[in-house]
């Protein structure tokens, strides 16, 4: 058996179309945001549905330490069941792009990981080195990022944390090149992902160190994998279909029509992101032509 782990922040009712789309083929577990109250009615859509498990915990705020602790939990709520041999991470905006039977037979008996993954090294996004967001000090999730308090804040804690030399890589033991990362969205088999999860329950200098990173959720199991036994088994392709070109790289934007042909050429698995009603014609177009 396989489950799917949904990160789910908004929209109650494309939550449960996409849970109904997948709970035919896969067991779903979901962390539901705590901003995202769902309706009696929804509850007990869930709860009657056998294959579907669900909480809500956290409040999470866009690169804070609360989505990795969300996807922890979930991840070990799933390898509870000793059916489950794989597992797959999405968010409550993707969407399968194929039948999910064909993406279930694709990682039956399957023992790639498939993440999104490279040693940090000097790489950069928005002009900041991503190493300062392992090295140096950040809250949050009590700070809203996307604020513009959140940026202000952001630049000058980037500013007196170079100023006073943080580096908090060194203070755990880590050296620069132990960083790896990647995209949060991942298919893992499960002994690979015992072994993360053991780490991360044992060598505590993960859990100091990502709890005050910024987007550590894009760092903690490349990081915990990189450099061992599983990194040979590590495939790039996360057959995710993104769109970064509409948002000028800074956000997945909503997909529509327009990526119908770029889909169809690809070997994509799920979409990011999917948002009704503007995917709405999309997806039945996906439908029709199959």
């Amino acid at each position: 058996m396989q489950a799917v782990l949904i990160l789910a922040h908004e929209n109650e009712g494309q939550l449960l179309k996409l849970v109904s789309t997948l709970t035919g083929t896969f067991e779903v577990y979901i962390h539901i945001d705590q901003k995202m109250a769902l309706s009696s009615e929804a509850k007990e859509e869930l709860d009657t549905n056998k294959r579907v498990h669900y909480f809500s915990k956290y409040d999470v705020k866009w690169g804070s330490f609360n989505i990795v602790r969300a996807t922890v939990d979930l991840m070990k709520w799933a390898l509870k069941s000793p059916s489950i041999s794989y597992v797959h991470l999405i968010s409550g905006q993707d969407w399968p792009l194929q039948d999910p039977r064909k993406i279930y037979d694709y990682f039956e008996n399957n023992q790639r990981i498939y993440m999104d993954f490279y040693r940090v090294g000097d790489a950069k996004k928005s002009g900041e080195p991503l190493l300062w967001w392992m090295k140096f000090w950040f809250n949050y999730d009590q700070v809203n990022r996307r604020s513009t308090f959140g940026k202000v804040y952001h630049r000058v804690l980037l500013v007196t944390q170079r100023l006073i030399r943080v580096n908090r890589l060194k203070k755990y033991g880590f050296r620069d090149g132990d960083v790896f990362s990647g995209q949060e969205w991942i298919d893992v088999p499960r002994d690979a992902l015992e072994y993360a999860i053991k780490i991360w329950d044992t060598d505590l200098r993960y859990q100091k160190l990502f709890s005050h990173s910024f987007c550590p959720d894009e760092f903690w199991l490349q990081t915990i994998l990189g450099d061992t036994q599983y990194d040979s088994r590590i495939d790039c392709n996360i057959h995710r279909y993104i769109n970064w070109e509409r948002e000028n790289g800074k956000t997945p934007a909503t997909l529509d029509e327009r990526d119908y042909a770029a889909i169809k050429k690809g070997n994509y698995f799920f979409g990011r992101k999917v948002k009704f009603p503007d995917s709405t014609k999309l997806l039945e177009k996906l439908k029709l032509s199959e």
